[in-house]
């Protein structure tokens, strides 16, 4: 490996370990009553440290597609839940102010397509951050249109609208330019999609809006997925387990989502404890990863009422996942019916634990 290539590897990653340190004892911190200025302080700290992270994602994804070491991994996926991803990762990064996010799915509800999620949700991530940069107020529109094709393909055709205030010229710009106007993670956000996007042989162009702004429109084809992969049952044979994941934000059912995709997992979501009781009722999940302060219904709670659900419902593993695990925290979860903590962040081997907890050593390390 070239000196260059070790230090940016060693460094990105001593970066990466600092930061995850430093969210832990910020985590830590925020368990304590603070006053108003010092929560304000720690919550600057977070979001500090989540942007570096980002960068970080960015910097290494770019390198390796520079390098031609970028790894794509298709998969048959539904491209209407591919959007529902999309909006729920922007949904607590939009709306607080006057910028309204639109997404949608114009096809066949229930299309799949072979593709990596993951790339295609970096592709969006990039323009949607892109048209919302240095907008007040407006509506960014986020959309994917999926027509199949004579060869038994399909095309995607993904646009992002930028609000209208917006001027032309951002996806033209130099990444030099583009991070002047709008901060380096837009930018490399902006630079990473459209590098993507060659690297899955699809193509991007840009069209100016009548009342201003522009519209990042990209195109990429992709086999379509057969009917039988899509089928629970068979789906459901081959994974590890079925997850729901309870969490008010959005961010953490994102991380957790993935962690359980490493682990050939698949999840649901809920987003409190009502919502999670009445999925628990269902019966058809292996494990309850259940956040505890939420609002309507928190963790604690819900776990009691799904213990009091008839049958196999009530009888779901759940494990407490939670910045407050102290031992007096934990042992009030493990009174409430829980069998488990595991401490946010949430990283690899506290899923791995956890499934180990909840299923068996046997079946977590298939995992």
């Amino acid at each position: 490996m070239p000196p260059s290539e070790f230090f940016f590897e060693h460094i990105t990653e001593e970066i990466r370990i600092q930061i995850e340190g430093m969210q832990a004892l910020n985590a830590r911190l925020g368990r304590h009553h603070l006053p108003p200025d010092a929560a304000a302080c720690a919550d600057g700290i977070d979001e500090a440290a989540n942007a570096i992270s980002r960068l970080l994602v960015l910097a290494q994804d770019l390198k390796q597609i520079a390098t031609g070491s970028l790894s794509v991994s298709p998969a048959p996926y539904q491209l209407r839940d591919l959007m529902d991803d999309v909006q729920a990762r922007w949904i607590s990064r939009v709306g607080q102010g006057g910028v309204t996010l639109l997404v949608s799915c114009v096809g066949e509800p229930a299309m799949a397509a072979v593709v990596d999620a993951h790339r295609l949700h970096q592709v969006f991530d990039g323009f949607i951050g892109l048209a919302i940069s240095g907008v007040r107020r407006g509506a960014v529109e986020a959309s994917l249109e999926v027509t199949p094709l004579a060869d038994g393909t399909l095309q995607l055709v993904g646009r992002v609208r930028g609000a209208g205030e917006a001027t032309e010229g951002n996806l033209s710009g130099s990444l030099e330019e583009v991070t002047a106007r709008f901060g380096l993670e837009t930018a490399m956000g902006a630079a990473l999609s459209q590098r993507l996007l060659e690297t899955l042989e699809g193509h991007c162009r840009t069209e100016l809006n009548a009342g201003g702004g522009e519209t990042a429109v990209f195109t990429l084809t992709a086999p379509l997925a057969p009917a039988a992969e899509m089928v629970p049952g068979e789906h459901a044979a081959e994974r590890v387990a079925h997850v729901l994941i309870v969490d008010d934000n959005a961010t953490n059912r994102m991380v957790a989502e993935t962690l359980c995709e490493m682990f050939d997992c698949t999840a649901e979501t809920a987003v409190d404890g009502i919502e999670a009781v009445e999925l628990a009722r269902t019966g058809r999940f292996d494990l309850i990863l259940m956040d505890i302060k939420m609002p309507r219904m928190d963790g604690v709670a819900a776990t009691r009422a799904i213990r009091a659900l008839d049958g196999p419902a009530g009888q779901t593993p759940i494990i407490a996942l939670t910045a407050n695990a102290d031992p007096e925290d934990a042992a009030g979860y493990i009174a409430a019916g829980m069998i488990g903590v595991v401490e946010k962040p949430m990283k690899p081997e506290h899923l791995l634990r956890a499934l180990q907890q909840a299923l068996g050593q046997d079946k977590a390390q298939a995992a």
